[in-house]
Formats: structure tokens, C-alpha cells, sequence
């Protein structure tokens, strides 16, 4: 089975990428042929054994629920944006073998739909190629070589769960909004349900701070119990607390570009007053990785607005700081320690990681050790035992990548980035078009940096909407200056 694995991996993500840059239709509906050959493979090895019947009939199942989604979205294509954002807080832990993981279930079966929808327009004719323009070479030479990397791996579970999981999925997610067509109204409404969904979660966090009541997490439960007050970290209805600090960070930061940019008064009033709330759930989180993200993403939108005057945003990055450093004692006691071993206390330990992620990518320059084979690697370099050893998790994606896929994956993740911020960021205009962009840059940015603390960039289907969020508004900016 662990053949099956490594042919249907580089298989899968081969046909992505001939997905995402074939001019030809033909070429297009054979490599989404092949993503679907390759993913099935994939999904038939991370599959337990002894459950023939019941996985079969969950898959017709989930086959039927894919196709009932492929209506709707037919006929309501903004459906995807709105549905794909409510299904971000959804992951459901599921046992693959002997491996855990958190995955987003309900999202793969609207991605599921959207694959449908994806192939009936190509059958029918469409025309329609590279929707990811500039950004289509990066993300699919990126996806191709992460897949080919499967071959090699030092880790075939995790590194086909990494590729079944996001990279193929997520990948359609962002064809998929990228051919959705540009809507002032519906992405107005889409980011009202944004700032919903993080004034509520951040109401949930208090409540939890307030009542000492942690949802699904025993890690973070029991890491309470024994934590000095006041820390008390808290999910929301999120997994992990530093995944629902940065959906709050994108969220704040969304709302930031709408009380700077003369989006109108009423709505720059509420926006504020969002901030506010959204603010007071993220400070119970205790991310140090969602506080930097935000304080990126502050300067960067103090810089655009401000120009000259963006000095003006170091009293908010000040007050950031202090409120870090008052509601964690216990992380500024450990951030003044001259040793090493201070720094890599007051970083949860990720200091070390990083350190020896270096260097098992100085040790495998070229390819690496393979998707999915960091944690492996790091095991026996440290001699960990135990076949998951905890203290091995990744926590830097460019490390991480430059671990498992050599600097050739290094350098497609700098190409990939810079494009997208670049076409995020080149032109800004005082419009609608203008406005999304910059929510977009802002966004790409604090979950990049995010993801310099905690490894989930590619595992967030929010960068892989944001992509391509990123190239409508690009279009839309150039149609107004058209005119």
C-alpha cells in the first residue's frame, strides 16, 4: 500500500498543476482526471482496514452530498465563498491508522462539489484557463514538486496526509473562487460574515476565559489546569488557540483597512467597534505567533494609508506589547533570560526547532527529506523515541518546507509569496477594488508571519482563498483604471 501512496501522490499533484496552468481544455480535463485518480489512491492508503463496507458506503455517501452541492453551486456560485468561510472552524478529529488529526470534513465535501462543477463546465466548453494568473506557475510548480517529494519521504503517512488534506483540496478551493465573477455585493456580504463569525467566537473566548471552560483540547485543558492565573488560553470553537487567534488577526485586520481607507463614516464606526470586540477575545488567546501576525499586518496598513506618518502605528504595536507582557507575566520573565535555553523556553520550545530544522535542510540541500518527514527526521536526529514523538511538530512552514523539500521547495514558497503580495500590494487605488486588495495583502501577510511560529500555511484553506481573492481584485483594480 505504501507504493500506492507514492505513485498516487506525485500523480495527484501533477494533474493539479497541469490543472492550474494547461491553456487547453483537453490537457485541463486530464489533469483533474488525474487529481481525482490520484487522490482516490491516496485516501484508499490513509484508509483503516477492517471497515470495508462502512468506507464504501460513506464514500457513495459523501459522492451523492458532492453532487447535491454541485447544484446548488451551479446555480448560487458566491455560495462557495460563503459556505467555504463558515466550514474554516470545522475540523473534526478523525483517526487515519495510527495517526490523529483534526480535518475539515465538511469543507472537503463542498470541495467535492466544486470539483464537479469544475469538470461539467470543462466537458460543456468552457474556455476558461489560468485562473490563478500570475500566481498559477508558483502555486502549481510548488504543488509538483511537494508531490514528487512523496517519493522520497521519510514519512508516507504523514506526507499523503498532508497532500490528501490540503495541498489537493485546497487547491481546487482556489480554482474554484478564482472563477468566481467579481461582486461588489457579495464580497461586501462576505466579509459581514466574517466579522460575524469573529465577534462571536470572540464572545465564546471570554466566556470560556470568564467561566474557565475549554472546548475539545485536552492538550490545552491540561496545560491550563497547571498555568499560573491570569493565563488561561482559550479555542473558542477552534481547536487549537492559535488557529482562532489568527482567523481574529485577519478578521481585525479586514476591519482596520475599512476604518482607514473612507469606506464611509457608519461603517468606519462599526468596524471600530468590531475591532473592540474581536480584540478582547484575541487577548485570551495567548498566541504570541497571532500577536506578531497582527502587528505586521498593522504596520503594513499604517504604511499604505499613512505613507510618512506610518511611525504613527508603533503606540499601537507598543500597546500590543504591553498587553502581551501584562497578561503573561510568566512569557516577559522568560523573554529577559540571557541563556538559550530562556529563549527557547519563552518560544514553547520552537527556538530548538528551528535550529535543528536548519540544519536537517543544510543536510538534505536538495530534496529534502520529503513531504511530510520533518517530524521523522527530527526524531532521529534527537533520538526521540515513540513512533509520533510530540516534541519533534514542525512550527515554521519556510523551515519546514526547506526541511522536507530542499531549497528547490524554498525557493518555489519565496516565488509563490512574493507573487502574491506583489500583485496584492502593486496598486491600491481608494476604491472598493482597491479596499479588497489591501484586506487581501493584509491578510496573506499576518498569516505568513503567523506561519513563521506555527506551520499551517498550506493547511489553512484561507490562503488558498486569499490567493485568488488576491487575483480578482488585481482584475478589478486594473477594469477601474481601464475606464
Amino acid at each position: 500500500m505504501t507504493e500506492l501512496a507514492r505513485v498516487g501522490g506525485p500523480l495527484a499533484c501533477a494533474g493539479l498543476a497541469l490543472l492550474l496552468v494547461a491553456r487547453r481544455r483537453d490537457l485541463r480535463l486530464v489533469g483533474l482526471a488525474a487529481w481525482a485518480a490520484g487522490g482516490a489512491a491516496l485516501v484508499a492508503y490513509l484508509a483503516p482496514g477492517g471497515h470495508a463496507k462502512l468506507l464504501a458506503a460513506a464514500a457513495l455517501g459523501g459522492l451523492a452530498l458532492a453532487v447535491a452541492i454541485a447544484f446548488a453551486l451551479r446555480r448560487w456560485p458566491w455560495a462557495l465563498a460563503f459556505a467555504a468561510l463558515a466550514c474554516v472552524p470545522a475540523r473534526i478529529p478523525v483517526k487515519l491508522g495510527s495517526t490523529d488529526a483534526n480535518l475539515l470534513l465538511p469543507l472537503y465535501a463542498l470541495l467535492g462539489g466544486a470539483a464537479i462543477v469544475l469538470a461539467w463546465d470543462l466537458v460543456r466548453g468552457d474556455t476558461r484557463s489560468r485562473e490563478l494568473g500570475p500566481l498559477a506557475w508558483p502555486l502549481a510548480a510548488f504543488v509538483l514538486w511537494s508531490g514528487l517529494s512523496l517519493a522520497w519521504s521519510g514519512d508516507v503517512r504523514q506526507g499523503a496526509i498532508d497532500l490528501a488534506a490540503f495541498y489537493l483540496p485546497f487547491g481546487i478551493l482556489a480554482v474554484s473562487f478564482a472563477r468566481l465573477p467579481w461582486s461588489r455585493r457579495a464580497l461586501t456580504w462576505l466579509f459581514a460574515e466574517l466579522a460575524a463569525m469573529a465577534v462571536v467566537f470572540a464572545a465564546i473566548g471570554v466566556v470560556q476565559y470568564a467561566t474557565r471552560d475549554v472546548f475539545w483540547n485536552p492538550k490545552v485543558i491540561v496545560g491550563n489546569a497547571y498555568a499560573r492565573a491570569p493565563f488561561y488560553r482559550v479555542n473558542s470553537v477552534f481547536y487549537d488557540p492559535s488557529i482562532y487567534g489568527r482567523f481574529l488577526v485577519v478578521a481585525i485586520l479586514a476591519a482596520l483597512v475599512l476604518v482607514l481607507r473612507g469606506a464611509g463614516q457608519r461603517i468606519a464606526i462599526a468596524a471600530a467597534a468590531g475591532i473592540a470586540l474581536v480584540w478582547a477575545g484575541l487577548v485570551f488567546s495567548f498566541s504570541q505567533s497571532s500577536f506578531a501576525a497582527l502587528i505586521a499586518g498593522v504596520l503594513i496598513a499604517a504604511a499604505v494609508v499613512w505613507r510618512w506618518r506610518a511611525a504613527a502605528a508603533l503606540g499601537l504595536v507598543a500597546a500590543v506589547l504591553v498587553t502581551v507582557g501584562i497578561s503573561a507575566p510568566q512569557v516577559r520573565h522568560t523573554l529577559l533570560g540571557k541563556s538559550r535555553t530562556g529563549l527557547n523556553s519563552a518560544t514553547s520550545g520552537r527556538a530548538s526547532l528551528v535550529g535543528n530544522g536548519v540544519r536537517i535542510a543544510f543536510h538534505h540541500p536538495l530534496g529534502g527529506v520529503g513531504i511530510g518527514g520533518f517530524k521523522r527526521a527530527y526524531a532521529d536526529r534527537l533520538g526521540l523515541k515513540g513512533r509520533e514523538p510530540k516534541k519533534a511538530a514542525s512550527h515554521d512552514t519556510p523551515v519546514t518546507v526547506a526541511a522536507e523539500t530542499g531549497l528547490i521547495g524554498l525557493a518555489l514558497l519565496v516565488w509563490l509569496g512574493a507573487a502574491a503580495l506583489l500583485l496584492a500590494f502593486r496598486r491600491i487605488p481608494a476604491t472598493f477594488a482597491g479596499r479588497a486588495s489591501l484586506i487581501v495583502g493584509l491578510a496573506l501577510t499576518a498569516i505568513a508571519v503567523h506561519s513563521l511560529f506555527y506551520n499551517a500555511f498550506f493547511e489553512d484553506p484561507m490562503t488558498f482563498a486569499l490567493l485568488a481573492l488576491a487575483v480578482l481584485a488585481a482584475a478589478a483594480v486594473d477594469r477601474e483604471r481601464a475606464t
